[in-house]
């Protein structure tokens, strides 16, 4: 490079300079009679040696200021200095050069880091970090949002969320993955662990994954259930249309022959046409239930919780079959608002209030229903329905959500089905636990 050339040159130049300036000397010392001559000599060497001496001095300066200015994170610092001469001008370049590209590397690492930090923070699945000393910290949104009923770092400050959560963090290995039950906000939700290692800081810190799939299972039963129903639906109306239709027209004939008033032909009659309204009935029984099998379109939008519970209690009271049933509605805060589909989520709500009313009817002399909305943490909305009925045994708690299940003689075993594939539509969860009462209730979160 032509510093490298003209500093060379010019150190060259000045070392013979001071060599020569010192033989010079040298002689004259030798020599008598040549005083000024020696003064003159030793002025030479000594501007010679100094003219050297800050040649050197100069290079190891301004590379001093460039390591400086890396040490430091100086990037900013300045070393061209135009019109110099012994190729310093083009050393001062060669170093604005380098601190360019690592101001630029600075930038692209910077921008690097704000990216994977953004894709982290915004990662869907909740990311803990477990640190050598065992603190436990949330990485991202979806795990300060998850995990959100517990203040500190140790496992056991995870209790909340169930003490086998708690010990897993603990115990969980890099590269296994588990799946569990933990306690959240909306209530029960299964989960898959992952758990993975890095090193940070000279020490290994784990990794850890947590991905609610309640929401994904419950989807895939749903769909397996309207898979299940959508065949056999086919295949009884398959099947019943031509029992219905040769049923009819074997009535038809046998009152066309019927002419003499014969008795058995009179009774086969009866039992056919008795078997034609039954064979009508299992088609409109199977019609009823395709419409479960036709997932729910949500028109999702925000509206006042107080005028949709009003509407609620309006409807309920207007049914003259529950006028005897007390229904009790609770609106917190008042101004709530609500993230659905009110006409699916009135369909839903309504249809447990009459559930819920049937059964304080058959089990209490005063029925009682209530009805509340509430606010719940992260805009969420938390709808409970409960009666004071026999409520719903432990057992069967998972069952009635299941199409064709009812305990009611006059059900038809689709209105909690629907219900759950609303709730499911809107990301949303129904579960059922006891009332304070001993009934029955029902808690859709969304």
């Amino acid at each position: 490079m032509g510093f490298d050339r003209r500093f060379s040159i010019g150190l060259a130049l000045r070392l013979v300079i001071a060599m020569a300036c010192l033989a010079a000397l040298a002689w004259a010392l030798m020599t008598p009679d040549l005083g000024a001559v020696r003064i003159l000599c030793a002025i030479g060497a000594g501007v010679s040696a100094m003219a050297l001496w800050h040649h050197v001095r100069r290079a190891n300066f301004e590379l001093a200021r460039f390591v400086e200015a890396i040490e430091f994170g100086d990037l900013q610092a300045r070393f061209a200095r135009p019109g110099s001469d012994s190729g310093f001008d083009q050393l001062g370049a060669a170093l604005d050069r380098g601190i360019r590209k690592l101001r630029d590397d600075r930038v692209r690492l910077q921008e690097a880091s704000r990216f994977y930090e953004a894709l982290a923070d915004d990662a869907p699945a909740a990311l803990l970090t477990v640190d050598p000393d065992g603190r436990i910290e949330p990485v991202n949104k979806a795990a300060r949002k998850l995990f959100n009923r517990h203040a500190g770092v140790r496992p056991d400050d995870y209790a909340p969320y169930g003490g086998h959560f708690a010990a897993t963090l603990t115990a969980l290995e890099p590269g296994r993955s588990q799946t569990l039950l933990i306690e959240t906000d909306i209530g029960p939700q299964r989960v898959l662990i992952r758990c993975a290692s890095l090193t940070r800081l000279g020490g290994a810190t784990r990794v850890i994954a947590v991905q609610v799939i309640q929401q994904a299972l419950n989807a895939v039963e749903v769909a397996a259930q309207s898979d299940l129903i959508r065949v056999l639906t086919h295949e009884i109306m398959n099947s019943m249309t031509p029992v219905t239709s040769l049923a009819r027209t074997a009535s038809d004939l046998m009152a066309q022959a019927d002419n003499g008033g014969d008795a058995l032909i009179a009774d086969a009659r009866a039992a056919v046409d008795t078997l034609a309204r039954r064979a009508d009935g299992v088609m409109h029984f199977v019609e009823t239930y395709r419409t479960i099998t036709r997932p729910p379109q949500v028109d999702r939008r925000l509206f006042a919780a107080r005028p949709f519970a009003d509407e609620l209690a309006k409807l309920f009271a207007a049914d003259a079959d529950r006028a005897s049933v007390h229904l009790d509605v609770g609106v917190s805060p008042a101004d709530h608002r609500i993230d659905a589909d009110p006409d699916l989520l009135a369909q839903v709500v309504i249809n447990l209030l009459r559930n819920a009313a049937d059964a304080a009817e058959c089990h209490r002399d005063r029925p009682e229903v209530s009805l509340s909305i509430a606010a719940i943490s992260a805009g969420r909305t938390r709808i409970e329905v409960a009666d004071n009925g026999p409520g719903v045994p432990e057992a069967l708690r998972h069952d009635i959500f299941l199409p064709f299940f009812t305990t009611k003689k006059t059900g038809s075993g689709i209105g909690l089905s629907l219900g759950r594939q609303v709730l499911l539509a809107h990301d949303g969860t129904i579960e059922i636990d006891s009332a304070p009462s001993g009934g029955a209730l029902f808690r859709l979160t969304l």
